[in-house]
């Protein structure tokens, strides 16, 4: 398995938590930006830096993505193209998106898109919190020990 991570926007404490986990696990983990990353010494973690442009790391990704591959992503519509791909997608608040939920998801994201695009505040998501952060890992460890790693 292969851990890919939307990383452009990724928080830095759960890029904290992927980084142990990959180490403690030995699982490849592959960031993908447009920008350069900073990223411990490890035969497990790499990084791809991909040019700019709108959609130019959802591309990367699920260019990349096997079955089986886990993305660490918030970026919805690209959680649904690793769905597809019969992937695991896992956003960083520790919500894992499944058949089942992605298109209700994807149904409210297009609502508020539409708002924002007819002026309404419809504000952003709020910051990163202790019990987002402890969401992610717990979700992360779920699904890790459900694939048989620990």
């Amino acid at each position: 398995m292969h851990i890919l991570v939307d990383a452009d926007a990724l928080p830095g404490p759960i890029r904290e938590i992927l980084f142990r986990a990959a180490q403690r696990l030995r699982l490849r983990l592959t960031l993908v930006a447009n920008k350069i990353l900073q990223v411990p010494g490890s035969e497990y973690i790499s990084t791809i830096r991909v040019g700019q442009g709108f959609d130019v790391v959802d591309e990367a990704i699920v260019e990349m993505v096997e079955a089986g591959d886990l993305v660490i992503t918030a970026d919805i519509p690209l959680a649904a193209k690793v769905i597809e791909k019969d992937a695991h997608a896992l956003n960083p608040r520790g919500e894992l998106y499944t058949k089942d939920t992605i298109q209700s998801r994807l149904t409210m994201r297009n609502l508020l898109s539409e708002l924002r695009s007819a002026g309404v505040n419809t504000g952003g998501p709020p910051p990163l919190s202790q019990r987002d952060r402890q969401a992610f890992a717990n979700s992360l460890d779920i699904f890790l020990t459900s694939r048989g790693l620990r």
